[in-house]
């Protein structure tokens, strides 16, 4: 399957500049219904999980099985009336949504879902990702800011404080990626996991692997670290006073941001497409399944476990939040920074 799909492009290829951007287009829409699709369906699939996690049965009505509950969803909110409160500064109202969908949506240029299918493989890859993160959570401020509300207004300036926090543990966390693989690259990040014995950098990375896997929990504003949206405080945080087809930008904005995560997880610390060569030395007959077989396998693992902790984990303190971030994840971080760099040194790396 792999040799016809490179046969395929190498043939689009030939025909120059417009076959080029014929195929830029074309993996740009594949990408992006996937997406959609995924995030769609990872709604359906979260409600089905906790639902037989708290021994009910979950969504059942709307088609076999429920499966046609997130489409339901979706024409439900393009319809409902997009209410605008009288003290909203409305041009910002109107545009924090679009830049949070937009980052989200971005990002996923850069995801190398198999070898040789990225839209934008830029040798800065890893540095793209955590800007477009970065520009996800001024739509999250502005949204705040630009309601009116208080409600909206602290969970605002709660995700611009957690946003800071948390990321320079995720970026801290991925420098030991940066030093092993020596490269932002995505793709050779996941080269330089195949080339290494153990197939993974989520091993000699433990400390960096840590660290990533909490930081991405707030990072997308999950629990136990959804303090922006705290249901019990907030009403709904930022988006308190949005509905309509604006609710469902956020909305799907934030499954966005779980996926991308999530495969930012898996092409960093589990190997991305590509299996450990212990494993496809063991069992030849691997190496005929796709990859993206393997990278979609990985991604659904990150994704139950963000459903697992939502329904076991209750919502931390916004004290604690803030503590777990500068005095726990940071100096860990530093920590992996320097036991890796000394490691790439003396060699063993």
């Amino acid at each position: 399957m792999n040799e016809l799909l490179t046969q395929s492009l190498t043939y689009i290829r030939s025909f120059g500049i417009i076959g080029n951007i014929f195929l830029i287009l074309l993996q740009i829409v594949v990408v992006f219904v996937a997406a959609l699709l995924h995030v769609a369906y990872a709604t359906y699939w979260e409600r089905k999980v906790i639902a037989h996690m708290q021994l009910r049965l979950g969504p059942r009505e709307v088609g076999p099985y429920g499966l046609f509950q997130p489409f339901a969803d979706g024409i439900k909110l393009f319809f409902k009336e997009d209410i605008i409160p009288a003290t909203a500064d409305k041009p910002i109202f109107y545009l924090a949504p679009v830049i949070f969908f937009v980052s989200a949506l971005t990002s996923l240029a850069v995801l190398p879902f198999f070898d040789g299918f990225v839209v934008a493989d830029i040798n800065v890859g890893l540095l793209f990702l955590l800007a477009m993160s970065s520009l996800g959570a001024y739509g999250i401020v502005m949204s705040g800011w630009s309601s009116g509300s208080k409600y909206s207004f602290l969970g605002g300036l709660r995700s611009a404080s957690q946003v800071i926090s948390y990321e320079i543990a995720m970026g801290l966390s991925l420098v030991g990626v940066m030093i092993m693989s020596g490269s932002l690259n995505l793709s050779e990040i996941v080269r330089g996991q195949h080339a290494i014995t153990t197939g993974v950098y989520a091993i000699p990375q433990v400390l960096g692997f840590f660290v990533f896997v909490v930081a991405m929990f707030a990072e997308t504003n999950r629990l136990p670290f959804d303090l922006p949206e705290a249901e019990s405080e907030l009403v709904a945080g930022y988006f308190t006073e949005y509905s309509g087809f604006r609710f469902a930008m956020f909305f799907l904005g934030e499954y966005t941001g779980m996926l991308i995560m999530s495969s930012v997880g898996t092409i960093c610390f589990l190997g991305g497409w590509t299996l450990p060569q212990f494993v496809t030395n063991a069992l030849p007959f691997l190496l005929f399944v796709p990859g993206i077989v393997w990278f979609l396998m990985k991604v659904y693992c990150f994704m139950f476990f963000y459903y697992w902790v939502r329904a076991t984990l209750p919502r931390y303190r916004y004290d604690q939040l803030m503590a777990i971030g500068w005095k726990v994840l940071i100096p860990i971080a530093l920590v992996n920074i320097v036991f890796t760099g000394t490691m790439k040194i003396m060699g063993w790396f």
